[in-house]
């Protein structure tokens, strides 16, 4: 970016006119140059035209002007030169022409009014100020004047009169009472221009005695006050009849009514009037009436419009303002006065003249010798003002002779000036209205080039972006301008460059290659001269991750993020705004290196958020909306019209839907005469509507609120509207669910849903209830009840149908009839037993049973089903009995048959079968035996090995504990476990069912075996037990391993057995572990395959032992403990479907002994060969691997 040079302030007048030229030849701004060259006087401040000054302060004349060499001051008084060392009481500051008149020390004002002009000179010309017109201000006293008092009938007009003193300039005119207080105005009192106080009518509260004018000389800071007057209002209604008789003699006083009037103007006085005034000044127009009632005042402009944005009205209307005016607004305005007896108006016609004023200023030249060049002095006015010519304040057709000039009107024309050409030159336009003096110098210089930028100045622009180097320079004549790149660069040309006439080099579109040094030439007939500066090239800043768009709820946070990318020599700095403002001083902004976060949300904190990246050379910018979203404020102003009996019309205005629409409103209402305090929901419309039409019932005393929805949430409710009270009338409705149910076999017990409050319409609210036999020819039974739910009809048959009905009614009369529903009287306990019961077993724990439904009518109520009790009464195997627990099974409906699960096997049980209504179980049938056959045996009870020797081991058992038939044997299987978990060939064993023990013999000492248990019946084999035990280690190997630890003890073999142990111990380790957490082997997946072991053979190849896994249905089990007995009943056993079996699930009993179990059960698998988990090698076994 180009740098910007600075001058000091006590040169900026001097640049200001060395600018002002109309040539080729430009001052630039340099503050060392602008010392060196030469340059006529200019006035560069002075005292205004008209100069109004206090009396009682010393009078200072200002006159400042600038030049070089520096310039010497002279004045004149009325015309003729003013010696100001010859009054002692004038002085001049130094090095300025400002005088100033010592007053305060014995000088008077009134000595020094005149007219004052300066003159400021040098060696190359002279400079005049305005003529400066001296006045002292004055506020002369009021003159004494005796003010009769002002006796008015009341309705007529009064005007007070001010008359101020005349005084300079004029004061400002106001009205107050004793207490110093402004007295009231209004369209009836009111105070004109000229500071008369009007009454359009006086009022009986018009009188007082303190009617006070002031005056304010605002140049001296003095308020004059002129006396009192007194205003006495008479109302002749309020006067005696003596008071009447001592004024009948005049009109003023005399007893008239208070009478309306037509309007007539106080002010101005006629029906036209003239106004003058200058352009530019505020045009002030007034018309002021009286009149009762108090006119009105309305003001036009004939044949046009009043200008739009300068008219202004004051004083209640009775004053029009213009500001600003031009000759466009000359013209006819009328003012119009009205009232309800007629009107008046005044036409002003208003001439707008104007002062002088410039077109084309002078402006000041600056010019080379030999060069040609004008001053043009332009100005207009109305009258059109005439132009007039000074040379160095002297006119010039009286100034010296120079035949470079010639004067053309308005304009000065020069050729081919020489240096001797040099003076000020001062135009004058005037007319009647006032004048106008502009100076404008002509220097002329010669000056070798001067190149004013510094040498080596550095120069950083963004890339892409325009690169001006600047070559300020000056030299008269004009210097020529040339730029290279390089020391021994070429000149520069081309349009990639841009050469401007202040001597810029502009690079429109800057690029890395541009980077370098450039050097400018400055050269004209008098000299050459060069500078060089330099370019660098910066990347630019961006913004690669903008804030972005966020709607928050309030209260909630809110993060921007604004990442940057910018030049590495570049330290950026970024600044966030809210709506292009600072952020708040809140300490819920939390500005970050990369972002804004927004803490508790509020709803003030919406709008633009913009992050601005600034560096010395470029700035960006990115913003985002932050939008604040939250429940709607509540609707108000509630308002019921349109009222009927059955309909209202409800209006509300939404509250601020705080930036999430409305999508409904949601209208409830309170029933303050039957629930008073309780709001229910009404209807909803939809967010854009902002009325409703209400349903209404009778007999309610509504108020409704308004709840406004929006995506966030509800709003709170409304305040609540008016109360309106419906008329009572019949109810529209008859109470629901109407139901007639017996609680005794000789009733009919009839209920109902009362109606609520608001339905029954009126007062009085109840029920006709009636009921007869149906399909009996008997005529309704009805009587009517109060406000209750329930009626009990005494001494009905044992459950008959019945047609019932009830209907509402209330001290206006019925609802509607209402429709009947048929019902029944009470209940009794069946009468007759189910007969033919039949029981078919199916397999050894599921039954089937049979029975001829009862007759319908000795059921004697309504037919629930059926439940069969069954119980076991004692074990076929055992011959012994235990508690008899019965158990229910509930069928549904008339069902004449059901299925018996979860039979024990091999037991005898018996059943009878009962029938079911609403009042309970009728008698039995008669206890039906019947027997379950065998099944398979749970698994044993208990599985022990004891006694390990080298080579055998000793088994015991416990029966099963449910045998489920009759035992015929044991089988038991084992195989070896080697090292690696690999099972060895399986072996079986046949044992005879009356046998409780085994001694194994011939077994591998030091082996781990896994032993699998069951017990069979003649129907199969129950579920297996599993079991592991270890044979001790053989003596004589182990006392061989211990003469060869003796034999090695050398240190490297020490070494190599603690390596050894080490490596065991860890193994150990991980085995247990692995045990412990139930880890399986990884042959499971075979094993689940494989369920038989005896189809599991040895690997011929190699005769290895199959793969060894550790499931977890087949775990070791410990001493003492046994597995569990599970029953199964295969599909193909029964047709039976699920529906068949009685109410209750999952294959358990409840305590009434109905089933409520699951009918199934999951057989355990047979053990495979080599397929099959062991628990992890013992410690012996791991030894006996490295002996």
């Amino acid at each position: 970016m180009m740098k910007k040079m600075s001058i000091p302030t006590s040169k900026a007048s001097l640049v200001l006119f060395l600018c002002q030229i109309i040539s080729a030849l430009d001052v630039p701004l340099d503050s060392k140059l602008l010392e060196e060259l030469s340059q006529p006087p200019t006035i560069t401040q002075q005292s205004p035209k008209d100069y109004i000054v206090d009396p009682r302060e010393n009078i200072v004349i200002q006159c400042e002007a600038k030049g070089k060499p520096p310039p010497s001051f002279s004045w004149t008084r009325n015309g003729t030169h003013f010696d100001i060392d010859k009054d002692a009481q004038v002085t001049m500051k130094p090095n300025s022409g400002t005088l100033v008149v010592n007053i305060m020390n014995g000088g008077k004002a009134e000595a020094y009014e005149g007219v004052y002009q300066c003159t400021a000179r040098n060696e190359r010309g002279a400079a005049i100020s305005n003529n400066i017109v001296i006045r002292p201000s004055r506020s002369p006293l009021w003159t004494k004047e005796k003010l009769e008092p002002n006796h008015v009938r009341e309705g007529d007009s009064l005007v007070l009169h001010c008359r101020p003193p005349v005084g300079l300039p004029p004061p400002i005119i106001f009205w107050m009472d004793n207490a110093f207080q402004r007295l009231p105005q209004s369209e009836r009192v009111s105070q004109g221009l000229n500071g008369d106080l009007y009454f359009a009518n006086v009022q009986p509260e018009d009188t007082r005695e303190d009617y006070i004018c002031y005056a304010r000389f605002n140049h001296t800071q003095t308020i004059q006050q002129k006396q009192p007057i007194s205003v006495k209002v008479f109302s002749m209604d309020s006067l005696n009849d003596t008071i009447a008789a001592n004024l009948s003699d005049t009109d003023i006083y005399g007893a008239k009514p208070v009478t309306e009037r037509p309007p007539v103007l106080l002010t101005p006085t006629g029906s036209t009037s003239t106004k003058v005034e200058l352009r530019g000044n505020v045009l002030l127009l007034e018309c002021i009436a009286a009149g009762l009632p108090t006119p009105v005042i309305r003001w036009i402009k004939e044949g046009g419009e009043l200008p739009a944005n300068r008219t202004f009205f004051e004083n209640f209307k009775k004053t029009l303002k213009i500001i600003d005016v031009s000759e466009a607004d000359s013209g006819n305005y009328k003012c119009i006065a009205r009232n309800t007896l007629g009107s008046v108006h005044h036409v002003i016609s208003v001439t707008v003249k104007a002062a002088p004023y410039w077109i084309t200023a002078p402006r000041n030249l600056v010019l080379s010798p030999g060069e040609d060049g004008t001053l043009i002095c332009r100005a207009n006015g109305n009258p059109k003002p005439s132009i007039s010519w000074l040379a160095n304040g002297v006119p010039i057709a009286i100034a010296p002779e120079d035949p470079s000039r010639k004067v053309d009107g308005d304009t000065i024309i020069f050729s081919h000036v020489q240096e001797r050409s040099s003076a000020v030159y001062q135009c004058n336009a005037s007319n009647e209205y006032g004048y106008l003096l502009a100076n404008a110098f002509v220097n002329v210089l010669a000056e070798p080039p001067r190149i004013l930028t510094p040498a080596n100045k550095l120069y950083q622009v963004i890339a892409d972006s325009p690169a001006l180097l600047d070559c300020a320079y000056f030299g008269s004549p004009k210097p020529e301008i040339e730029w290279f790149k390089g020391v021994k660069g070429s000149i520069l040309r081309g349009n990639e460059y841009v050469f401007h006439d202040n001597g810029t080099l502009e690079i429109p579109v800057a690029q890395k290659d541009s980077a370098g040094t450039y050097t400018c030439v400055a050269r004209n007939e008098l000299g050459k001269i060069q500078n060089e500066v330099q370019l660098e090239i910066k990347d630019p800043t961006m913004i690669i991750k903008q804030p972005e768009y966020k709607v928050i709820q309030r209260y909630g946070q809110v993060s921007f993020e604004c990442i940057i990318k910018h030049d590495s020599t570049l330290l950026p700095t970024v600044i966030w705004l809210k709506d292009n403002d600072e952020l708040p001083d809140d300490e819920r902004f939390l500005v970050g290196k990369d972002n804004l976060t927004i803490m508790n949300v509020t709803d003030k904190d919406d709008g633009t958020y913009t992050c601005i990246v600034n560096t010395t050379l470029d700035s960006v910018s990115a913003s985002a909306v932050l939008t604040v979203v939250a429940r709607p404020n509540p609707p108000f102003d509630l308002e019921l019209t349109g009222q009927l009996e059955r309909s209202i019309e409800l209006s509300w205005i939404p509250g601020d839907e705080n930036n999430s629409p409305i999508t409904n409103f949601v209208i409830e209402y309170e029933d303050a005469l039957h629930e008073p305090g309780v709001w229910h929901y009404q209807t909803e419309v939809s967010g854009t509507q902002t009325t409703a039409q209400l349903k209404l019932s009778p007999y309610v005393n509504y108020s409704f609120r308004v709840i406004a929805v929006n995506k966030i949430g509800r709003s709170q409710p409304s305040e609540p509207s008016e109360q309106y009270l419906t008329k009572s009338a019949s109810p529209d409705e008859n109470p629901a669910n109407v139901q007639g149910i017996g609680s005794e076999p000789d009733n009919l017990v009839i209920t109902w849903e009362p109606l609520k409050g608001f339905q029954s319409n009126g007062p009085g609210l109840q029920y006709k209830v009636s009921w007869r036999q149906k399909d009996v020819d008997d005529e309704w039974t009805s009587v009517i009840v109060a406000n209750v739910s329930k009626y009990i009809v005494s001494g009905t048959p044992t459950f008959v149908p019945y047609e019932v009905k009830v209907q509402a009614l209330n001290d206006l009369g019925y609802a509607p009839e209402p429709s009947e529903v048929i019902g029944h009287s009470g209940e009794d306990l069946p009468m007759v037993a189910p007969g033919n019961v039949q029981v078919h077993v199916i397999n050894s724990t599921l039954a089937k049973v049979h029975w001829d439904p009862v007759p319908l009518k000795t059921v004697r109520g309504h037919l629930q089903g059926y439940k069969v009790y069954y119980w076991k009464v004692q074990s076929l195997s055992r011959r012994s009995r235990r508690h008899v627990e019965k158990k229910i099974l509930t069928f549904r409906g008339n069902k004449t048959f059901g299925m018996l699960p979860g039979l024990e096997p091999y037991s005898s049980y018996k059943l009878n079968v009962r029938v079911v209504n609403g009042k309970g179980e009728g008698p039995a049938s008669p206890d039906k035996v019947f027997k379950t056959p065998e099944g398979v045996p749970s698994s044993p009870s208990f599985l022990k090995i004891t006694n390990p020797t080298l080579d055998s081991l000793t088994l015991e058992w416990g029966s099963p504990t449910h045998p489920n038939g009759v035992l015929t044997s044991y089988t038991l299987k084992f195989q070896p476990i080697n090292n690696t978990h690999e099972l060895g060939p399986l072996v079986e064993i046949r044992i005879p069912a009356n046998e409780s023990s085994l001694i194994l013999k011939n077994l591998n000492y030091s082996t781990r075996y896994k032993f699998y248990f069951n017990a069979q019946t003649s129907v199969g084999s129950g579920s297996q037990i599993t079991e592991e035990a270890v044979t001790i280690m053989d003596e004589g190997k182990m006392a061989m391993a211990s003469r060869q630890v003796d034999i090695a003890t050398q240190g490297w073999f020490i070494g190599l057995m603690c390596a050894v142990a080490l490596l065991i111990l860890i193994l150990l380790i991980v085995c247990f572990i692995r045990r412990n957490k139930g880890g399986k082997y990884p042959v499971k997946e075979k094993e689940d395959a494989h369920a038989d072991p005896e189809i599991q053979p040895m690997k011929e190849d190699d005769g290895t032992f199959g793969e060894y896994s550790d499931a977890e249905d087949h775990k070791p089990l410990k001493k003492g403990s046994r597995t569990p007995s599970d029953r199964t009943v295969k599909k193909e056993d029964s047709d039976d479907s699920l529906v068949d079996y009685g109410e209750g699930v999952n294959g358990q009993f409840n305590e009434d002994g109905s089933f409520i179990g699951q009918y199934s059960g999951k057989k355990e698998k047979e053990p495979a060969e080599g397929n099959e988990s062991s628990e992890a090698p013992s410690p012996v076994n791991a030894m006996n691997s490295f002996v």
